[in-house]
């Protein structure tokens, strides 16, 4: 297993991490992903760990805190083998103090979170989302007691806009708090918007990127293609109003590419989907979720090889598409492009 610096700092994670959302799985979308119990659930930390996996993400939010308590449920015994990222301030009840990262929130969610857990520190929190009631000093302040108080080792966010993003890295620098190292973001070969401003971001700042999601919320399982029905037992029958939007024909245009380039090198669909995203810059680890051993050993599949130059741009040419102003004159002026920053590619 390959392991990469975690953005600007000092810790190394596996290129491949792993995602218990289906850990404990309850609700119309948790219950949809998997409902993988303790017993099965230490099992795929036992692969996890054999293969070099040691890096668990999950979320207080991922069914009701079941999610973090059947994972600290699975690695008891060798917390010391393993990194545990999770998430806070999304909604954990409808009181006026149950979502967001106020100084109250974070500081009882961080408390909740060990505890679940059954572990005395976390070593990536990351915010899940942005809370645009509570002021930034107050957030990072919190941050920052938690990490002196031990209680967390490595801070970051997930569904940030880059201005967003940039306001905090600027307050934490004005009054020496801890930095975001880590970034969590959707991106696939079907989902290419990391790239058009939180790429650059993350290169230039000193965010890796945790990426969630990696096979298009369940899209590119190689079960779905062209000219033929979702199948009776996909998850998207239940879940795609939860996920990121995808065109019927790009993604189509996209799994003709994965079908060919699989042949060519003996892979599955899956495989060269996540393999691609190894390659792409500033990605620390690429999260990649199992509901049963079959799955995951099939998903740990993705490394170890390497995609060809031309099938890596021929992967590229399926998935492109036009970018969003201000970003498409840099792609298609002659004098805007020689300006433009190379890190997307």
């Amino acid at each position: 297993m390959d392991y990469r610096f975690l953005g600007r700092s000092g810790l190394q994670v596996p290129v491949l991490s792993f995602g218990a959302g289906t850990f404990g799985g309850s609700g119309p979308l948790f219950g949809a992903w998997g409902n993988t119990d303790d017993k099965e659930a230490r099992r795929l930390v036992d692969i996890c760990l054999e293969a070099g996996v040691n890096l668990f993400d999950t979320a207080d939010v991922y069914s009701d805190g079941a999610s973090e308590t059947v994972l600290g449920a699975a690695i008891k015994g060798r917390r010391d083998r393993a990194l545990i990222s999770t998430k806070s301030g999304l909604p954990m009840g409808e009181g006026p103090n149950d979502a967001g990262t106020s100084r109250f929130r974070l500081i009882r969610a961080v408390e909740d979170a060990l505890r679940r857990l059954d572990t005395d520190y976390i070593d990536i929190l990351q915010l899940h989302a942005f809370d645009a009631a509570t002021p930034v000093e107050e957030v990072l302040s919190t941050l920052d007691t938690l990490v002196r108080a031990g209680k967390v080792r490595y801070v970051g966010v997930s569904n940030f806009s880059g201005w967003q993003i940039m306001k905090a890295l600027a307050v934490a620098d004005r009054h020496g708090w801890p930095r975001y190292v880590a970034n969590q973001v959707y991106y696939s070969l079907v989902g290419r918007d990391y790239e058009w401003d939180l790429m650059p971001l993350g290169a230039d700042q000193g965010l890796g990127a945790l990426v969630w999601s990696p096979l298009g919320w369940g899209r590119l399982t190689g079960k779905i293609r062209r000219g033929v029905a979702l199948p009776e037992g996909s998850r998207l029958h239940e879940t795609a109003s939860f996920g990121p939007p995808v065109e019927d024909e790009h993604l189509y245009r996209v799994v003709d590419a994965l079908e060919t380039i699989a042949e060519e090198t003996g892979k599955t669909v899956p495989q060269v989907a996540l393999n691609w995203l190894t390659r792409r810059p500033t990605v620390a680890s690429v999260i990649i979720g199992a509901r049963n051993e079959e799955q995951l050993r099939q998903n740990l599949g993705a490394v170890d090889w390497t995609l060809s130059d031309d099938q890596v741009a021929k992967l590229d040419a399926a998935s492109a598409v036009t970018a969003p102003y201000p970003h498409f004159p840099y792609r298609r002026q002659e004098g805007f492009a020689r300006l433009a920053p190379p890190i997307a590619g």
